[in-house]
């Protein structure tokens, strides 16, 4: 792990650092960066970037809760939806635009991640993936909808409406024109795979995965 991640890792709680994906996202993120994270929750990864990467940061939430947690953390978090209301935001008004385990909650994601590439140089999304295999063989051998670590909630209570998996993520990247510049898989230990593996392979054994795409 880089000096930049230990650094993270000692500026979380207990809770936040079971997010390996912020890790990811932060060795990422430039120093000095324009960073806006939609869909920030209490702003755990907003802190992050501050406290490692000196960034300019921005965030939008949903919730009032997290809106309310993220402000007393002394972060500049709004009120706001990602479907709806990143059509606001001027073109290239920030450097990196992030969705961190967000983009299979939202009701337009391919629309959401389209706003993110207008409004950011580039855009970093990460997401839990449903092609894994423990989820393939809960519906296979249990005939039920799956629940894991990073898909938690049992299927009637979940804010998750767009299950994607890691090939139905590239795929879209591609409908959407935008460049992969960077890409991490993590296995169901928080560890990356293979730098250099089929994506194939990724999508069945990534419980999770970390894009950085700009526009092509």
């Amino acid at each position: 792990m880089s000096h930049a991640a230990d650094i993270c890792a000692q500026n979380v709680t207990a809770r936040d650092a079971a997010r390996v994906d912020f890790l990811m996202i932060a060795e990422m993120v430039a120093a000095g960066a324009r960073v806006l994270d939609v869909g920030c929750g209490n702003g755990a990864l907003l802190a992050l970037l501050t406290h490692t990467r000196n960034v300019d940061a921005r965030g939008i939430e949903l919730s009032q809760r997290g809106v309310n947690e993220a402000v007393s953390r002394g972060l500049s978090v709004v009120q706001g939806n990602a479907d709806t209301d990143l059509s606001y935001y001027p073109d290239n008004s920030f450097d990196y635009v992030i969705l961190s385990q967000t983009l299979q909650a939202t009701q337009r994601p391919k629309h959401v991640l389209e706003d993110m590439l207008r409004i950011g140089t580039h855009a970093i999304v990460s997401f839990p993936n449903f092609g894994h295999w423990r989820i393939r063989s809960q519906i296979l051998f249990k005939g039920k909808m799956p629940v894991t670590e990073n898909l938690s909630y049992s299927w009637h209570d979940t804010p998750n409406i767009h299950f994607c998996t890691i090939q139905d993520f590239v795929d879209m990247t591609r409908d959407i024109g935008a460049t992969i510049e960077r890409a991490v898989a993590l296995d169901r230990f928080g560890k990356p795979m293979m730098v250099r593996a089929p994506w194939w392979l990724w999508n069945i054994f990534g419980e999770q995965a970390v894009f950085m795409l700009r526009r092509a």
